[in-house]
């Protein structure tokens, strides 16, 4: 399955991402046909966490430093407490998902990672979905918040937790083949 041949897509995040909502959506990614990089403010490895516990190490591909938005096609937030929390204050990563809204590039965020759309302040008037522990932050950054396994409004995708990843894979797919952006 080629739907994604010749797109390019960043996972964006730091350490403390809940593994399975990075490698599930890149899994997919690569065997739809995109190529796939992990982008982070760190430049060697980010580490995973798998529920309440650390996990493994994953090679960041290219540093944020060097990362520009026009060489990609979309872009997915995994999510995990504390991976949201560290990137929602680099200015540098808000700038970037703020400039893949600006250029209405997909974005797919899940669990806590729509957390970072609230500080790039691109979620007014969205429909999205979340992790509950994020209901009320999202709906007071002034988004339209619902209860379902996977919300797309326009250009972004969003999910609630691992067990919904098999939608929001399957619909980030769709949004991206659809896309009319190149890298």
């Amino acid at each position: 399955m080629n739907t994604l041949k010749g797109k390019k897509i960043a996972i964006l995040t730091e350490d403390g991402f809940e593994e399975v909502e990075l490698t599930s959506p890149r899994e997919a990614l690569i065997n739809a046909g995109a190529e796939v990089f992990i982008v982070s403010p760190k430049s060697n490895h980010v580490k995973a966490k798998s529920g309440d516990d650390w996990s493994k190490e994953y090679k960041v591909d290219i540093p944020l430093s060097e990362a520009g938005v026009s060489e990609f096609d979309a872009l997915v937030l995994p999510g995990g407490v504390i991976n949201p929390d560290k990137l929602r204050t680099n200015k540098e990563a808000v700038k970037f998902i703020q400039t893949f809204f600006k250029d209405n590039k997909p974005v797919a965020a899940i669990c806590h990672g729509p957390q970072l759309l609230i500080n790039a302040d691109t979620i007014r008037n969205k429909k999205i979905t979340s992790v509950k522990a994020i209901e009320v932050d999202l709906k007071n950054a002034g988004a339209v918040w619902e209860d379902k396994e996977v919300v797309v409004d326009g250009n972004l995708v969003t999910s609630r937790t691992p067990d919904d990843l098999p939608a929001f894979n399957q619909s980030t797919i769709e949004l991206i083949a659809q896309s009319k952006h190149n890298s």
